[in-house]
């Protein structure tokens, strides 16, 4: 059996709630928590040096996705991330995926991460991810700034692309900045209308 690139770590949960508020306070209170970044859509809380690893998306306000294997109308778990030690380790274990007819439904780069959601058979999401800085103040910075508050659900990517800019050389510090800050409305298969 061929060794498989695997995570460096377990990043974060994401759910989904009708109950915004009410389970916001209640991570934050369980787990000794802070509140990251919220608007009115999505909230996001840590309670260690991770730049997130609790968030919350608001159901009363995102409307739910047509594809059966993204479901996110009704409340619960949305997706389990899962961190990569580089952006070429994320690309390596999306070829490896792909040669092995598996590939993500949603390409996305968040601005604090770059990211690849899978589903699995029943549909369960986990999204495999590679940090876009190399310390979490950096990352907070990010989330704190105005690319962030324009756009805190990201900018989709081509994997193939980014893959070609890899072995043409471009460098990882290069690729990992999200440069495009669309507005939400502006991405097809975003969590808002």
């Amino acid at each position: 059996m061929a060794t498989s690139i695997r995570p460096k770590s377990f990043a974060h949960v994401v759910y989904r709630t009708y109950q915004f508020q009410e389970m916001l306070d209640w991570y934050v209170r369980v787990f000794g928590g802070k509140v990251q970044y919220q608007n009115p859509v999505i909230a996001f809380v840590t309670y260690d040096d991770e730049h997130h690893r609790v968030a919350l998306l608001n159901l009363g306000i995102v409307k739910g996705e047509s594809d059966a294997r993204a479901p996110r109308g009704q409340p619960g778990m949305d997706h389990v991330a899962y961190g990569y030690r580089s952006l070429t380790e994320l690309m390596d274990k999306y070829a490896e995926l792909k040669a092995a007819g598996v590939i993500p439904y949603w390409c996305i780069h968040h601005g604090i991460t770059v990211s690849l959601y899978y589903a699995d058979p029943d549909g369960n999401q986990m999204e495999f991810q590679a940090d876009a800085y190399g310390s979490n103040d950096d990352a907070n910075a990010f989330m704190y700034g105005p690319h962030f508050e324009t756009n805190p659900i990201g900018v989709e990517f081509d994997p193939e692309v980014m893959t070609a800019r890899l072995k043409a050389g471009e460098s990882e510090s290069t690729l990992l900045r999200r440069t495009e800050h669309l507005p939400v409305s502006e991405i097809r298969g975003s969590l808002m209308s």
